[in-house]
Parts: structure tokens; sequence; C-alpha cells
């Protein structure tokens, strides 16, 4: 009779009692769904797209005077000219406002009006 071939590390692994299961290993978190699986495909494939367009842009033997990065264009604009409609106001930012346009008012009323 055949002895049978011994068990690999992952037939062999049972979780501890005392320790919890690692995220890659719980069923839960890598048996997605097709749906899922077909978005993360997309995905995949348009930052290859994005990638290779970037790349052949970068590798250009004749390159135009500037190379574009479409994500680097998109933070860009938020960060400059789109900065109303990706502002939220937080206590940070009210307390900040206050700050700055309050602030140097009272310094300069303080100093003026200090004896000397």
């Amino acid at each position: 009779m055949a002895a049978r071939p011994p068990r690999t590390a992952a037939e062999a692994y049972r979780p501890n009692r005392f320790v919890s299961l690692p995220a890659e290993l719980d069923p839960d978190t890598y048996d997605a769904s097709p749906e899922k699986r077909r978005a993360e495909a997309e995905r995949l494939a348009i930052r290859a797209r994005l990638k290779r367009q970037y790349q052949l842009q970068l590798n250009n033997p004749n390159p135009p005077a500037i190379i574009e990065d479409p994500a680097l264009v998109r933070w860009a604009y938020a960060r400059t000219q789109n900065v109303y409609p990706t502002f939220r106001p937080t206590p940070k930012t009210s307390f900040l406002g206050a700050l700055f346009a309050i602030g140097p008012i009272l310094f300069w009323v303080a100093a003026f009006k200090a004896d000397r």
C-alpha cells in the first residue's frame, strides 16, 4: 500500500484559538463575487492602459515639451482651481480661518495701543 504524500503547509494550517485568523486566509476576504472580480479586472485594465500611455510618452524618442500625467493634472486642478467644491468646513478649518482673519488685526491693535 502506497503512503500518502505529506500535507502542504496550507493543508496543515489550523487556526489557533488564542490568535485570530489572518485576513489573507479568511475565506470572506479572498472569495470575491464574480462582479467584484470583474470590476477589479476593469480597474486593473484602466490602470494598465494609463501606465502604458504614460510610458510611451516618457520613452518617446521625439518627446513633447511637457509630458502630462493625468492623475497629477487632476490632483493639481482639485488643489488649485477647484477648491470650493472639494472644501469641507470643519472645526479645524473654521478655527484656522478665524485665526488668520482676526489674529493679525488683534495683534496690530494691541501693538499700537500698548503703552511704551
